[in-house]
């Protein structure tokens, strides 16, 4: 049997720490490399990201360096999708990520075996690279912290409605389009909505994992997960209809604590009454990370990071709705930055 072509996209922009190693982790796998293409956008990085990929190229004649003229992920996917004509399959992936070695040919073998499944992804394993990152990734791949967003958590497998990083038979883009060149964020999630909607199904496999570089301080996890919740509402707008109901449980823990505000102000007879639910999303978090960690310093900097993603997230999406639904605004091209 003729060997399936695949073609993976990387966007990319000033990952000069990242770009190296996500790509030996693609030319070290152990499916035929004369059967991989890896195309990288760069949004015209400033740092030594193009001096790295353009090091790997005069080795490794699989790597095709794009510009990306936009300097925005959907643009730089869109594009290398439209260089992949030939392969069978296209996978996304990030420059903070490394597919384990076995990735590729699982994942071309859960495509070829069942006709069902349109794209497959597998599960992410946050690395940490300090102390911050350390609570950073625990938060993120706990139930509490992103719901269920299996592919971080890791404890389903089977039909989703997203995934991280997927792998699309070539048709699926044919049939579906590409990403939304107008979205910042969520580009990845819209596509697989407007999948799902056209018929086609996203499976999700234990047995696929990436290793995942998180967000090194809190400053950008907030900024992450504020644009997460934001351009989620402009999603909503385009599609007219909530994606997920996942989404909403941050934006009403924002609302709840907005009210909290009022109460303490203008109504302080029922302050005890008010903070009951704080209280116990307080008490659900400090059990949790008695899962991660044994002492209380810890304990309570995992609480904040859950706190952060969750608020940031929630203060995003009220944010979007004011401006998207209220203001009925634009997509805004100060917005427009492919980075972390």
């Amino acid at each position: 049997m003729t060997q399936k072509k695949v073609a993976i996209v990387i966007p990319c922009r000033n990952e000069e720490h990242y770009i190296e190693r996500c790509l030996l982790s693609l030319l070290q796998q152990s499916y035929p490399i004369s059967q991989i293409s890896i195309i990288v956008v760069d949004g015209f990085s400033t740092d030594k990201t193009r001096e790295k990929i353009i090091q790997l190229q005069h080795r490794y004649s699989q790597i095709l360096l794009l510009n990306n003229s936009n300097k925005t992920t959907p643009y730089a996917l869109n594009l290398g999708i439209c260089y992949a004509s030939d392969a069978d399959y296209i996978m996304i992936l990030g420059a903070h990520a490394e597919l384990e070695k076995d990735y590729i040919v699982k994942a071309v073998e859960l495509l070829n075996n069942n006709d069902a499944i349109a794209c497959v992804g597998g599960v992410l394993l946050n690395i940490s690279e300090n102390s911050t990152t350390e609570v950073i990734s625990a938060a993120m791949s706990s139930v509490f912290g992103v719901g269920s967003a299996h592919f971080r958590t890791g404890l389903n497998e089977g039909f989703v409605d997203t995934v991280a990083f997927g792998m699309y038979r070539r048709q699926v883009f044919d049939a579906v389009g590409l990403f939304d060149e107008e979205l910042i964020r969520n580009q990845d999630d819209e596509f697989n909505f407007r999948l799902i909607k056209s018929g086609f199904r996203i499976f999700l496999s234990r047995q696929l994992r990436a290793r995942y570089y998180v967000r090194t301080s809190w400053k950008k996890l907030i900024r992450q997960f504020y644009q997460y919740g934001y351009w989620k509402v402009y999603v909503n707008r385009k599609h007219r209809t909530i994606t997920t109901v996942r989404q909403l449980v941050p934006f009403m823990f924002v609302l709840y604590l907005l009210l909290l505000f009022c109460c303490l102000i203008f109504l302080p007879q029922f302050w005890y009454l008010a903070i009951m639910p704080l209280n116990l999303y307080l008490l659900i978090a400090f059990i949790i990370s008695f899962g991660y960690y044994t002492n209380i310093a810890d304990n309570i900097r995992l609480i904040i990071t859950f706190l952060l993603m969750h608020v940031s997230y929630g203060w995003g999406y009220a944010v979007g709705i004011f401006d998207f639904y209220i203001l009925n605004k634009s997509m805004q091209k100060t917005d427009e930055k492919l980075s972390r």
